[in-house]
């Protein structure tokens, strides 16, 4: 009743809903337009965690911080090596260069320490730079910029090239920024094809794009809002322009083809709007807070940027509601029939709108599957369970340079640390001690335990450098640099990568050492960093996965006032989700295909990719869940046959699932065009859930399953469905509620009947619907 009356105010109003909708969109353009400006490339670290805390203490307080920036040597001429007068020559000047650009805080190097061996390449052939770019991410970003762009060079002695982590994430930005420039212009004519293709005319195939910029610049304007108040990545962007398009095309597939099937009932085109607005505006609304709802479980994460997606996409959702339930009906009800002007195929048009359902390729597939329920659930299940078998495999990390394409330079610098270099001096860990200085005595025997530890390569500390327990008799040149004016900090440089499972028990090896004399200390880095991230994250994620499983549902029963539905539909959602992350550790974890899809596999998913992706496509599949299971619930209230309503159900939202679920994964697909292996791991995966959930899911298991409850689908205990009678959306008693219901609020002359069965019969509604009856009770009344 409500979404009627809704129904009913948009369209008495519609001149006005359009004209403020034009004002916001402009006004939203005019502020939000440079919101990119505003947003950070960084976010990828938990800032309470231990190491966060010690590499800001190190910053800070000490005004030091282990190398950021790596600056590669290689000697250019035949037959000479990092140790030629002339290349040493040069290695030189590139240090004091570095020393004094601004926003580099240190810079040392092979030559600077007195030919130190762990900075020259086992081959003789390159030495390193490191330097520090000092300030927050972004800003040490900015430096690493104007230090690339004067160091990446060559002449007739040396080839130069820069990397580090800093350098790497800076060149990832690029690179994303310029690939979904492109994946735009593969998915936006493609797009345009398909939406005329299923709207069957370029008026309706435009509602879809004014519903998604509504949406899109609306969230821009959320978001410049949230960056002033806190850190919001720039990578949800993305999000906001993916998600956007694709909510927007759903919302309007089903508001637009409900709006024909009104008028073909017989239906005046103001009444049809407002039986529009009372029937898919109520799916869309449920599905659209389903989707919310899963990516606002981000928001319990303590990483800024997986919690930027969920501004992103709660901004994204509501504004796609808005434009969907309130601008879209205005603007349908202002055009009218002129809807369908300029058609494409104008008798295919006709065709579709009066074919009866019966007839519908969907129809006869759920009757299908229904029939033969048991073979059909199992061979499914068989079939997504052997999908999912690869993710007990799972492993996890962070991103790296092997993101980026081989020809990357960072990656180039970053690809000859790992195979050149026997020292990872870039991966160091930094330890500090925040509460009070240990005494020499201490520094010095608790370095040489951290010596000894398995996968250390070097211990440098005030009190010398130390090698598997032994210090070695260095001057002041080489360790003054950690006696800071306001306490000492020492450097943990290890043997093995500090990105890998290797690194990962390193840092807990390092950090089961005891400090000197029971002193605080911190433990910082890389490595560090990588594991507080982890244990930060799979902290919070039963949590987020509770809050997901209990809200939505709640949302179902309050939708659907059955207890079976959203179980159900929880199953089926894991079932779907499980084989697609089975497919993406085959793929991109364990690097088959990694050859045609063009990647490096590294032996693990960046951690924060799957959770990402499992609040995306379990929103959406959701979504979708909501679009099917509204349609079969109006057609059991109406009739109280279960199969047939599962059959029409699936008639009815079929075609719109199928035509959806290929828009958006035509977005998500085009994404996988980027060199960038955890973008293409974004799309590809998406694409693959959305596709398998919109025809496989919706095709077999959910007919199968309904079959075999029969009416259980719809039972519940009597005190739910006392909450479900107040609380809930009841589809039968809204459906009789628009009998009486006009938009000029009088009871029309045939307000006796509505239409109540497929073949488009008017069927007697009584609009008392008592709950405890059965379902058929309540169908034939």
């Amino acid at each position: 009743m409500r979404f009627a009356r809704l129904g009913q105010f948009l369209v008495r109003r519609r001149w006005v809903v359009i004209v403020l909708a034009a004002v916001f969109f402009l006004a939203a353009g005019v502020y939000g337009g440079d919101v990119a400006k505003r947003l950070s490339n960084g976010g990828f670290s938990d800032p309470s965690a231990e190491a966060s805390r010690a590499n800001a203490y190190l910053e800070g307080t000490l005004g030091s911080g282990t190398p950021n920036v790596v600056i590669l040597v290689r000697a250019a001429a035949d037959g000479t090596t990092v140790d030629s007068p002339e290349v040493a020559a040069v290695g030189a000047a590139i240090t004091e260069e570095l020393r004094a650009m601004e926003g580099v805080g240190q810079a040392v190097s092979y030559w600077s320490l007195g030919n130190a061996p762990p900075l020259r390449a086992t081959d003789s052939g390159s030495a390193l730079v490191l330097a520090r770019a000092e300030g927050s991410e972004d800003v040490a970003r900015e430096h690493v910029a104007a230090i690339a762009k004067r160091f990446d060079r060559a002449d007739t002695v040396t080839v130069t090239q820069v990397g580090g982590m800093t350098e790497a994430f800076r060149e990832v930005g690029e690179t994303i920024e310029k690939d979904l420039a492109l994946a735009e212009m593969i998915a936006l004519p493609i797009t345009l094809l398909i939406l005329l293709f299923v709207f069957r005319s370029v008026v309706a195939a435009s509602l879809p794009l004014m519903v998604g910029a509504f949406s899109i610049i609306g969230t821009f304007t959320v978001l410049k809002v949230l960056a002033e108040i806190t850190t919001v990545s720039i990578f949800a962007l993305n999000l906001t322009t993916a998600l956007g398009l694709g909510l927007a095309i759903d919302y309007s597939l089903l508001f637009v083809s409900r709006y024909r099937e009104e008028r073909a009932k017989g239906h005046d085109a103001n009444d049809a709007v407002v039986r529009t607005v009372a029937t898919a505006g109520r799916s869309v609304v449920f599905s659209g807070l389903t989707v919310a709802v899963a990516l606002g479980a981000l928001l319990l994460f303590p990483v800024s940027f997986l919690r930027s997606f969920a501004y992103a996409g709660i901004g994204v959702v509501a504004m796609a509601l808005i434009g969907a339930v309130v601008v879209l009906p205005a603007v349908i009800a202002a055009l009218g029939d002129r809807v369908d002007k300029l058609p494409i195929g104008r008798k295919r048009l006709a065709a579709t709108a009066n074919r009866p359902v019966e007839k519908s390729f969907w129809y006869r597939v759920a009757h299908a599957v229904m029939r033969r329920p048991v073979p059909v659930a199992v061979a499914t299940i068989v079939v997504l369970l052997f999908l999912g078998l690869p993710f007990l495999r799972l492993q996890t990390g962070t991103s790296d340079d092997r993101v980026l394409p081989a020809g990357a330079t960072a990656r180039q610098v970053g690809d000859e640390l790992r195979d050149g270099y026997s020292s990872k001096d870039i991966g160091a860990l930094a330890v500090v001690f925040p509460s009070q200085a240990p005494a020499d005595t201490g520094i010095d025997a608790y370095a040489t335990t951290l010596s000894k530890v398995n996968g250390v390569s070097r211990v440098d500390a005030p009190t010398g450098i130390y090698l598997n327990g032994v210090r070695l008799p260095v001057g002041p040149e080489l360790t003054g640099r950690y006696a800071t004016p306001n306490g000492p900090w020492l450097s943990v440089v290890p043997n093995v990568d500090p990105m890998s499972a290797a690194g990962e028990q390193l840092v807990a090896d390092v950090r089961a050492v005891p400090a000197p004399d029971g002193i605080d200390r911190l433990i910082g880095g890389q490595g560090a960093e990588l594991v507080d991230l982890k244990a930060g994250i799979l902290r919070q994620l039963p949590w987020a996965a509770l809050v997901i499983v209990l809200a939505t549902f709640v949302l179902l029963f309050l939708s659907f006032g059955s207890v079976l539905v959203p179980i159900k539909a929880l199953v089926l959602n894991t079932l779907s989700l499980t084989a697609t992350f089975g497919a993406m550790v085959w793929i991109f974890q364990e690097g088959n295909l990694s050859g045609p899809l063009g990647f490096t596999p590294t032996g693990a998913l960046d951690l924060t990719m799957p959770i990402l992706m499992f609040c995306i496509a379990f929103g959406l599949s959701m979504d979708y869940e909501v679009f099917l299971l509204s349609r079969v619930k109006e057609e059991h209230d109406r009739t109280g046959d279960n199969t047939e309503a599962v059959a029409i159900g699936l008639a009815r939202t079929g075609r719109i699932i199928t035509a959806a679920a290929a828009t958006i994964a035509v977005v998500f697909l085009a994404f996988a065009t980027s060199s960038i292996s955890f973008i293409k791991l974004f799309g590809i995966g998406l694409t693959l859930a959305v596709l398998m959930d919109a025809t496989l899911i919706r095709a077999t298991l959910v007919p199968a399953f309904m079959k075999l409850a029969g009416e259980a689908n719809w039972w519940a205990p009597r005190w739910m469905t006392r909450i479900y009678d107040r609380a809930g959306m009841n589809e039968a008693a809204a459906e009789a509620a628009l009998i009486n219901l006009t938009v000029d609020g009088y009871r029309p002359a045939d307000s006796s009947r509505i239409e109540g069965s497929v073949s488009g019969h008017a069927r007697p509604v009584n609009t008392k619907v008592d709950r405890r009856s059965s379902p058929q009770e309540a169908g034939r009344r």
